[in-house]
């Protein structure tokens, strides 16, 4: 299962629904792109130093997911996809997309508009 930046924020902060999620998932993984996006919206922060202290020693435990050319195939057909069909997303949640088609996994999120992208898996908590 993959994590979007709103469903890590959630885990940290101890939503014990997304811990059970997690715990009944054989894999646990974060793009690096939720890890940037994570990071920037910590960096002005009052609780900054305890997310980078969790990141810090927790991060390990889940499967980082990097960009690859096969990222970039899916990520440009989601896109030509969406576009032909006019609808948009913000394209982070595209970058999350293509890693989730790529590595078959579901995403962890509650922003529906990973429903309209074909062989998606949404799941929420």
């Amino acid at each position: 299962m993959i994590l979007d930046t709103n469903a890590l924020s959630a885990f940290i902060d101890g939503e014990s629904a997304v811990g059970a999620r997690l715990s009944a998932e054989p894999r646990a993984a974060l793009p690096v792109i939720v890890l940037g996006e994570f990071r920037y919206g910590i960096s002005a922060s009052r609780h900054r130093v305890k997310y980078e202290q969790w990141l810090d020693a927790h991060a390990r435990a889940f499967e980082i997911l990097s960009v690859t050319e096969a990222t970039a195939l899916a990520y440009a057909r989601i896109r030509v996809m969406l576009k032909r069909i006019g609808r948009s997303i913000p394209a982070n949640d595209a970058w999350i997309a293509a890693l989730a088609l790529q590595h078959r996994l579901p995403v962890l999120t509650r922003d529906e508009h990973f429903d309209g992208i074909p062989d998606v898996r949404r799941e929420t908590w």
